[in-house]
């Protein structure tokens, strides 16, 4: 069986597509067009075509906006952005009733996935560009609640929209003797660095076939984080931490011997490793950078710094490796611990309060821009049915 990506004889071939390629999880197969981001294999991720490290201190707002209007704005629209999205920040109180009547045992990300749905219920408009910005602008106040309300720190905070995205989310937190400044500094970082991913990865590409049926963006979203949730995908940042935790040494020699004990088990070396780069990952690179100036001192910062040069020379020892080195994921988890965000679960979250943008961005883009604004079609892949012989009833 061959078939050809062409739609008639003057499209450009793309790809061929052979049995070899099916309950393969659409690994490679090109299948659309994105406008907000791409993925090198050598040079990581860049949005827009600005490379993320170039973008990775720029403001969120600006990167935000990026994404959407596919070029950075001046002072003046970055002003006039900001205060857009401090305008539309409102959440209906009935949202943080209804997170204080989940269950405590629920996961943090389960949280999320219904408090998406709560905004939408008391807050869509149907306008694909306004529900996309507002679900932007109040994702901080959502999130932010996930942690007080579950975690029991104390009663919601009064948001300070005019403070920022990040700022206003850490504000309301009020993490219980977290240092402010520094995850003030950090999570600004981070939510640039995590906001999109190409057009391929599985929460992107399953909010986009939600709304190709035309599921509000809340909605999609919604289940988008569910693909997030996985520990394949967002939530091996909450599984690095824990396996940094688990070598728990900044002695090299101990460092190897675990990580060699580990792969001869049949063991994974988290954080490592990548399913398009082949080269370290520029994300990791500057947060192992921020790492220095926030918490240089701190025990599993440390031990994360030794993993990443003893787990990449050891991975580079098995030729089936095809990339050996960090990933996003490798220290992110570290440096939230060190910033007095010490439980885990939470940071798929995090994670998932910075996708938010991306995901809406090219939700925008596939609904109102592409196929010169007719939108995609409604996502309808092909299966071949398999050992399925003919039978009737009688």
């Amino acid at each position: 069986m061959s078939n050809t990506a062409t739609s008639s004889s003057d499209t450009k071939v793309l790809f061929e597509i052979t049995e070899a390629h099916l309950d393969t999880g659409l690994r490679g197969l090109p299948v659309g067009t994105v406008l907000t981001s791409a993925v090198s294999p050598t040079e990581g991720v860049s949005y827009v075509g600005y490379p993320v490290a170039d973008l990775a201190y720029h403001d969120p707002e600006a990167v935000v906006f990026l994404l959407f209007h596919k070029r950075l704005p001046d002072d003046k629209e970055l002003v006039d952005f900001k205060a857009d999205l401090a305008a539309r920040s409102a959440v209906d109180p009935k949202v943080l009733d209804l997170l204080a009547s989940l269950p405590r045992d629920g996961h943090p990300m389960e949280w999320l996935m219904a408090g998406l749905i709560f905004l939408g219920m008391t807050g869509r408009t149907g306008d694909w560009l306004e529900d996309s910005l507002n679900l932007v602008a109040r994702s901080a106040t959502l999130v932010a609640n996930i942690f007080r309300i579950r975690a029991g720190w104390g009663a919601p905070i009064a948001p300070r929209p005019e403070l920022g995205l990040v700022e206003n989310c850490v504000h309301q937190m009020g993490v219980p003797g977290g240092d402010v400044a520094r995850l003030n500094e950090l999570l600004r970082v981070f939510y640039v660095l995590h906001m999109d991913h190409g057009g391929g990865n599985l929460s992107t590409f399953v909010g986009k076939a939600i709304a190709s049926g035309h599921a509000d963006v809340y909605t999609s979203l919604s289940g988008a984080m569910g693909g997030l949730y996985g520990p394949l995908h967002g939530r091996a940042n909450q599984e690095c931490l824990d396996f940094t935790r688990e070598v728990g040494s900044t002695d090299p020699v101990q460092v190897e011997r675990f990580t060699r004990e580990t792969l001869a088990s049949g063991g994974k070396i988290y954080g490592f490793g990548h399913a398009v780069l082949r080269a370290e990952d520029p994300r990791a690179r500057i947060q192992y950078e921020l790492g220095e100036r926030l918490c240089p001192t701190d025990p599993l910062f440390r031990t994360a710094v030794v993993m990443r040069e003893v787990c990449s020379r050891v991975l580079k020892e098995n030729p089936k490796v095809a990339n050996p080195y960090p990933n996003v994921d490798a220290v992110s988890g570290t440096l939230l611990n060190a910033s007095g965000l010490s439980d885990s679960d939470y940071y798929t979250v995090l994670f998932g309060f910075s996708r938010i943008a991306g995901i809406a961005a090219q939700i925008v883009d596939e609904r109102t821009v592409l196929r010169e604004g007719k939108g995609v079609p409604i996502y309808r892949c092909k299966y071949i049915a398999k050992d399925q012989p003919a039978r009737r009833i009688g």
